[in-house]
């Protein structure tokens, strides 16, 4: 049943650290709810000078408490079995966000960088980066899920739930698909960048607060193992692993095959056909050396055989 869509805002301030399977919603509403979420940058807002010294910084924080997430938002009627549907309407950035150079961390780790921080200028549509280096906005969530199936998974990880999906493709247009596994879903969203590269190889995208409006419906009655992603001309199958960028690139493949066969009755060797040639197998998200997750995507496209990642 279509329900009018009635606004919330939800200040930075209501947040959780963790996704788990006993958490309470600061907010219930109707499927097809516009809902506003205002949230502070992955960083809680710590890091306002590129004279602070990131080193002394990482010393002291509490992994237990980065990427603070708004909400949770229970859904009504949400079961089980269900996917929550999120439509992400719109982003504001602030104007500045935030980036670092962490020792230690990421693919040049071996370079052997000093630690760096460096603050982003956002100027409408472009980011400065300084004087000579300036790009296009593209900004994303890196953090969007839904309660646990059991265990409880601080923010900076990512799982079957979602978490720290950190996929660049979750920007404005984006319709993520999140299974449900606690009464009301309990959707709780965070750690905005005003723009992040796939792999995010440093550890940090471009940092940033804001606000996002989101549409929350409901799907009954059909979900993927992981979050998945609609797109205007394909949808992106998910999947993650504790750090092993190999195993999520397997994982996604799976993920991908088991919903052509199970959603649109592809054989099993149709599917894997079909993501060979004609499906592109990619990184989300692999800083290494990291502690946090690896994240790999298979874009499938709209074609008749498939148009969406649930048949109807």
């Amino acid at each position: 049943m279509s329900v009018r869509a009635i606004e919330h805002r939800i200040a930075d301030d209501q947040v959780v650290w963790a996704f788990g399977p006993d958490m309470t919603p600061v907010l219930e509403v109707e499927p097809g709810t516009v809902v506003t979420l205002a949230m502070k940058d992955g960083l809680n807002g710590q890091i306002t000078r590129e004279d602070q010294l990131v080193h002394d910084i990482l010393t002291d924080l509490d992994l237990a408490h980065v990427n603070g997430a708004t909400g949770p938002i229970a859904v009504l009627g949400a079961e089980p079995g269900d996917s929550l549907v999120v439509d992400i309407l719109d982003i504001r950035t602030a104007a500045t966000g935030v980036s670092l150079v962490i020792p230690g961390v990421g693919q040049l780790h071996r370079a052997g960088l000093e630690a760096r921080t460096k603050l982003f200028e956002v100027d409408g549509d472009t980011i400065h980066m300084n004087e000579r280096i300036s790009f296009p906005i593209r900004p994303m969530l890196g953090v969007m899920g839904v309660a646990t199936g059991s265990e409880e998974v601080l923010n900076g990880f990512a799982g079957e739930h979602g978490g720290n999906l950190d996929n660049h493709l979750h920007g404005p247009g984006s319709r993520i698909y999140f299974p449900v596994r606690q009464p009301g879903g309990m959707f709780a969203a965070g750690d905005m960048h005003a723009s992040m590269g796939d792999g995010e190889i440093s550890g940090t995208g471009v940092e940033i607060a804001g606000e996002v409006d989101l549409r929350i419906g409901l799907l009954k009655g059909r979900q993927g193992r992981w979050p998945v992603t609609e797109l205007d001309g394909h949808w992106v199958a998910h999947a993650t692993s504790t750090g092993d960028i190999r195993e999520a690139l397997e994982l996604a493949s799976e993920e991908a095959a088991r919903l052509l066969v199970d959603q649109w009755g592809f054989a099993l060797d149709e599917a894997f056909m079909f993501l060979s040639v004609a499906c592109d197998l990619g990184i989300a998200q692999t800083c290494q050396p990291s502690p946090f997750s690896a994240i790999a995507r298979m874009l499938i496209p709209k074609i008749p055989a498939c148009p969406q990642p649930f048949g109807t």
